[in-house]
């Protein structure tokens, strides 16, 4: 059941209001904004719930409702004003998903636009939501769906996604003889996931089956309870962190593909904002081993140094290019994780922004920088080192293809079996089929982000 605001639910859409427009004019990221907002805020339960449902599911279906307000207003959407656009999104929202009776949607939507400071389009507004309230959204994807027969074009109405990333999803489950599972796929994209947490080995209590809600898969991996994960002891003092289990699998494959030997120097090439390098330093140190972290970015660094600090505040943190780092390090690594700048096509239930945002356009130059990053990774790692390749997205063209071609232009590394190490990890079985070496998990399949991994040795 959809979340219900009490009768001070205005604060709550002001709430959301805010953090929607930051999304669409400055882009901010909502898993960033909305935490701080909500506190700021000092919201009931209930009234955070409704503002973190009516934030997050506005902005996942933002493209479906953006075709029913130019259907139901005849205008383009690029032709209302931001704020007036972002209010009509909020209500269409509330309308035809969370089953807010249509008097309250639309008069607190007209109620919220003059708030804004947009109370000329008040009228607008209202007449706006009244024609959008006269359809279900079911009746709303037939409408728009008239006449279109591409089975792609019609998932994307359907499910709320761009045809690109629709097309590109099919792909990518093809590869597996798995594209039957699309429909399942879309809709888990629109599915608020279970917050998860990682107890970091040697600093938190292991994760016990009489105290927790244990995750999966991963060993270390925690359900969080309900409510703001920020108030978890854990997560205050560092020790537990937030940590969607398809990273903490990424993680592991890494610090478990074979047992470390104390002096072995780590590296997390493409660090920020921190979470997998804490992970990977906490399992180091248990070990002798020791991590050093990479980012390019210096206040994203400073993030990393943050999530370090329980673990070791003393670990460095190189900022730079990782393309450069085998000029200052060649050969100087026993393993590498390349958490690589992507689409981020498969955190769409935890991002929902960022199928906007992106477009096919950006897919070469990912691909063409994740090759690079790749190789400079593998020059960077020792013979007999191990690199971690890593993506929290499946498009075959920055997963597979980039593998391939890395590893085809080089005769000194080769994939390891990256099903084979996780099937040595994880608590229970991972479903993946019976192609290649690397590790795809999906939404709809392990709840988790869809995250690619391949493990690769550098031959001596």
């Amino acid at each position: 059941m959809s979340p219900r605001p009490t009768a001070s639910g205005r604060s709550a859409r002001r709430v959301a209001f805010d953090v929607v427009h930051a999304v669409s004019t400055d882009d901010a990221y909502a898993n960033l904004l909305l935490p701080g907002r909500l506190r700021e805020a000092r919201l009931s339960a209930a009234d955070a719930g409704f503002a973190t449902e009516l934030t997050y599911g506005t902005l996942r279906r933002r493209g479906f409702y953006d075709a029913v307000i130019e259907r139901a207003t005849g205008r383009a959407v690029d032709r209302v004003d931001p704020p007036v656009l972002d209010v009509l999104r909020l209500g269409a929202h509330q309308l035809l998903t969370l089953g807010t009776p249509p008097h309250a949607a639309v008069d607190e939507s007209v109620r919220l636009v003059r708030q804004v400071g947009s109370a000329r389009a008040a009228g607008f507004v209202n007449a706006a939501l009244r024609r959008v309230s006269e359809r279900d959204r079911e009746s709303w994807r037939d409408e728009l769906s008239r006449g279109i027969s591409d089975p792609d074009a019609l998932l994307a109405i359907r499910h709320a996604h761009p045809e690109w990333v629709v097309r590109a999803l099919r792909a990518a489950l093809a590869a597996e003889g798995r594209e039957d599972e699309l429909d399942a796929l879309l809709a888990a994209d629109n599915a608020p996931p279970r917050v998860t947490l990682v107890a970091l080995p040697g600093l938190a209590d292991a994760p016990d089956d009489d105290r927790d809600e244990r995750t999966a898969f991963s060993p270390l991996g925690i359900r969080a309870a309900a409510g703001d994960p920020a108030a978890d002891a854990g997560v205050a003092a560092g020790t537990r962190r937030v940590q969607d289990e398809g990273s903490q699998l990424a993680a592991l494959a890494l610090s478990r593909v074979r047992p470390a030997r104390a002096g072995e120097r780590w590296l997390d090439l493409c660090a920020g904002p921190g979470g997998k390098a804490a992970l990977l330093a906490a399992e180091a140190r248990t070990a002798g081993a020791t991590l050093t972290a990479n980012e390019t970015v210096p206040a994203r660094a400073e993030l990393v140094r943050r999530a370090l600090a329980p673990v070791d505040p003393s670990l460095t943190v190189r900022v730079g290019d990782g393309r450069s780092i085998a000029h200052d390090a060649a050969e100087s690594f026993d393993r590498v994780l390349v958490d690589a700048p992507c689409t981020g096509l498969g955190a769409l239930r935890r991002r929902p922004e960022a199928r906007w945002r992106k477009t096919v356009d950006d897919v070469a130059p990912l691909a063409t920088l994740q090759t690079e990053l790749l190789t400079a990774a593998l020059d960077a790692t020792a013979p007999g080192g191990v690199v971690a390749y890593v993506t929290c997205s499946p498009h075959l063209a920055e997963t597979r293809d980039v593998v391939d071609a890395v590893l085809g232009a080089r005769d000194d590394a080769v994939a390891i079996d990256t099903r084979a190490v996780l099937a040595g990890v994880t608590r229970t079985p991972l479903d993946l089929g019976d192609r290649g070496t690397a590790v795809q998990l999906w939404p709809h399949r392990h709840a988790s982000d869809a995250m690619f991994i391949q493990l690769i040795e550098r031959r001596r």
